[in-house]
């Protein structure tokens, strides 16, 4: 029986180590994933937390509406992860800004998991590698991958402000102590 439990232990802990020594082994491109995945949240978060009747809310009448914010950002992590590597993950299915909330959420979610895929490919050998980016221009994947996540800090400061307009609390908000 002993030796059950230390098998266990053993089956549950391997995983636990080897993401560690992953970690240390990279710690550059374990730093963007993790930003990536961080923002991830927050913005689904986000997305979650806004009501399906306000989604068409917009500040004024130049700005996108709330869903529209959603579907752009599906819309540009899918885009943008894809340059990350080649050949690239099949793309999650297109959304519309006008498809309703339940949709919208669930291409948000699918373009974080796309990234995420992309993402967890990064090394901090291969940041530095050169690749095809916007208009065939040579940028690092490092520089790719953070206008990936610059562009999910933006949207979700922009995501922030529609739901404190709309009296809801952000995400990040809700994890601050009062």
């Amino acid at each position: 029986m002993r030796r059950y439990i230390c098998l266990a232990i053993l089956c549950l802990a391997a995983p636990l180590m080897a993401q560690a020594q992953d970690a240390a082994a990279n710690p550059l491109s374990t730093t963007v994933h993790k930003i990536l995945t961080d923002n991830a949240k927050n913005l689904v978060g986000a997305a979650t937390t806004m009501p399906a009747e306000t989604y068409s809310f917009q500040p004024s009448p130049e700005i996108r509406t709330f869903g529209q914010v959603v579907a752009h950002v599906a819309m540009v992590n899918n885009s943008v992860c894809a340059m990350l590597f080649k050949p690239s993950a099949p793309m999650p299915e297109k959304i519309a800004e006008t498809d309703p909330k339940d949709k919208l959420v669930a291409g948000l979610k699918a373009s974080m998991d796309y990234c995420d895929q992309a993402f967890a490919k990064l090394t901090d050998a291969n940041l530095t590698e050169m690749i095809p980016a916007f208009g065939g221009r040579q940028m690092t994947r490092l520089g790719v991958a953070l206008i990936v996540t610059n562009d999910l800090i933006d949207h979700y400061a922009g995501m922030a402000i529609y739901l404190r307009m709309n009296k809801l609390v952000p995400p990040t908000a809700m994890k601050m102590p009062m």
